[in-house]
């Protein structure tokens, strides 16, 4: 099971940290909230710019659920349809090479689904197998890249392609006089994913193979391996993490004690995970996080007894593009490749649920 190309896609308004603090301070003035006491978590969330399908000013006038989704749906789209075809390109194919489509979004409702929209955009077959995936949060990136290597490792010779979305900054509501809506503000961000996985058939002469769709350039780089995946999901933990839904959106819901839960019990669902692949951590030559913010990612770092500032792609994947939800961990995958990934790593990302998931990948 192979990833033979990866490719991102952000819209095009850009957020200064320094525009948004300026903003948020003149929005809640008056408005029975201490804001000058939240304000330092937006110089200490390590962010100094983000993308956002809407340009800030929008953010200032209240807008109702349905004119959210609606935005949602549009946006998610065309920054799916940029990232589909960069990802293809890369890999030298047409849409109508993929044989499944696994799309992942939580912040946002589509019915028809995400995928079915693509496809009246794009040349994709209409025997294509879609699974279109909600509700896994920041957990999203990496569970979804493993349902989609069990696809294709399922029926070898398939082409799977992972599109993974999430339009976080919509879910910002400027009548949420609430704490976590100040710090979800600090933090979330718009971007896109596409990931093609190929599981090769055993006679395959040549990575990819030749197959009808297009054809896999000569000098085509075989790509990591993807191994194990594995998830686990913690009891009585439901309001650590995910949405409430509420008339003018999606109402953010995150504890303040995530950090704390990644010292105390990630290290025990990371080794357990390990021990069922014959592994330990030992064995593991590094990691691909999502960044969900500065204080998670410094709890990371001691979890896997790296030093302060080791894990330096998701550091500067979270200054650059914030956290977006489920697509983060994929561009911090996308910089670790451009630098030359080597060796055995685990991706890991913490979600709703509250559930840790994990994929071995092999360099």
């Amino acid at each position: 099971m192979t990833l033979q190309a990866l490719a991102t896609a952000v819209p095009s308004y850009t957020l200064r940290q320094e525009d948004v603090v300026r903003r948020v301070k003149h929005l809640f003035a008056g408005r029975r909230l201490d804001i000058d006491r939240l304000l330092p978590a937006f110089d200490n969330a390590g962010i100094l710019t983000r993308r956002s399908c809407m340009p800030i000013d929008w953010y200032l006038t209240p807008s109702d659920w349905k004119t959210r989704n609606q935005l949602f749906i549009d946006n998610a789209v065309e920054l799916l349809e940029q990232a589909a075809l960069d990802c293809l390109a890369q890999a030298g194919l047409g849409p109508e090479a993929v044989d499944g489509l696994v799309t992942v979004s939580t912040t946002g409702v589509a019915t028809p689904s995400l995928d079915a929209h693509l496809m009246n955009r794009l040349a994709f077959r209409s025997d294509l197998k879609r699974l279109p995936i909600f509700g896994l949060g920041c957990a999203g990136g990496v569970v979804g890249l493993s349902r989609a290597a069990a696809m294709a490792r399922a029926a070898p010779g398939t082409r799977i392609l992972c599109l993974v979305v999430e339009l976080c900054a919509l879910t910002f509501r400027a009548n949420d006089r609430s704490k976590s809506n100040v710090i979800a503000t600090a933090l979330f961000g718009d971007g896109a994913a596409a990931v093609l996985l190929e599981a090769p058939e055993p006679d395959a002469a040549t990575p990819g193979g030749a197959r009808p769709g297009g054809t896999v350039p000569e000098r085509v780089t075989q790509g990591p391996r993807l191994t194990a995946g594995g998830e686990f999901t913690w009891p009585a933990s439901l309001d650590v993490m995910g949405w409430t839904v509420e008339n003018d959106g999606l109402g953010v819901l995150f504890s303040r004690d995530i950090p704390a839960l990644v010292r105390e019990r990630l290290g025990t669902a990371l080794d357990g995970f390990l021990a069922q692949e014959g592994l330990s951590r030992d064995d593991i030559d590094g990691y691909i996080c999502h960044p969900g913010g500065a204080k998670v990612i410094a709890a990371l770092e001691e979890v896997f007894g790296l030093e302060n500032g080791a894990l330096k792609d998701a550091r500067s994947v979270l200054r650059d593009f914030g956290n977006m939800s489920a697509v983060t961990v994929l561009f911090v995958l996308e910089r670790m490749r451009a630098a030359g990934l080597r060796g055995r790593y685990v991706m890991t990302a913490l979600g709703p649920g509250f559930t840790a998931g994990f994929q071995i990948l092999e360099a």
